[in-house]
């Protein structure tokens, strides 16, 4: 048994470059994938939070470094894709969750806010697939994942920019795939539900609001990143060769309601 869920789910002599990875769900998704057998590089802003990422991949017994970047800025972005690819040669798999929730009015959205929400959710995956994703082609496979939202399809109050980010992180998704699943790389999004992390546990601590969010939801509760991880998995690894272009919806049901 051991074998056969080797062959379908095993990243062994993979290697993973996580953005975000210093925090929530990057973070759970970096340790996950390095669980599973990736070389994982995580990239985030905070120093100290990168080494803790870094040091919790290692001692789960995985092969992992550190590149701080604020995905925000293309030269700081060039610099550090090009330093990921350093510790274990180019990746094989890309995931791209590093993101901003910029929350004004959208009458009162400013130039800046816009022009970050943009640089951060969307310029930053459409820069990253395209340094590493021709070079997967080249390779014969690879896996891209991208973090998409449930605002993909749905506007939500005073997030506008975000809803458009990822709304265009999802084409985006269908855009890579299109250029590059038939030479084995294939390239997907994931669209998380509500899930606890650093970023939500304003909503966590206040019950009322935790249970109108869990209400919403087909199956009852919030998501926990348990949730996600093993998506992340599945999708980065062998049994995910026929899945590609498809936003997966992790989310409880919210999104079929």
């Amino acid at each position: 048994m051991a074998d056969f869920l080797n062959e379908l789910f095993s990243l062994r002599r993979r290697t993973a470059v996580v953005t975000g990875a210093t925090s929530g769900i990057g973070r759970g998704i970096a340790l996950a994938l390095g669980r599973a057998g990736a070389r994982v590089v995580a990239m985030g802003r905070r120093a100290d939070a990168l080494e803790s990422v870094v040091d919790d991949l290692r001692v789960a017994g995985g092969l992992a470094e550190g590149v701080r970047c604020d995905v925000a800025s293309r030269a700081e972005l060039s610099r550090a894709a090009d330093l990921a690819a350093e510790p274990f040669g180019e990746p094989d798999i890309l995931v791209a969750s590093a993101g901003v929730n910029i929350r004004p009015p959208f009458g009162t959205l400013t130039d800046d806010e816009w022009d970050l929400t943009m640089a951060v959710n969307l310029d930053a995956p459409f820069l990253l697939g395209r340094r590493y994703g021709p070079l997967m082609t080249e390779r014969g496979w690879g896996r891209i994942i991208n973090l998409a939202s449930q605002q993909t399809v749905r506007a939500f109050g005073n997030r506008g920019a975000y809803g458009v980010s990822k709304a265009a992180v999802a084409a985006l998704t269908r855009s890579q795939a299109e250029a590059w699943s038939r030479h084995g790389v294939c390239c997907n999004a994931i669209a998380p539900g509500f899930v606890r992390t650093p970023l939500t546990r304003s909503v966590f601590d206040d019950p009322e609001r935790a249970t109108a969010m869990a209400a919403r939801t087909m199956v009852g509760r919030n998501g926990e990143l348990s949730d996600l991880v093993g998506a992340a998995v599945f999708l980065a690894g062998p049994a995910a060769a026929y899945i590609t272009g498809q936003t997966i919806f992790v989310d409880g049901g919210f999104s079929s309601t």
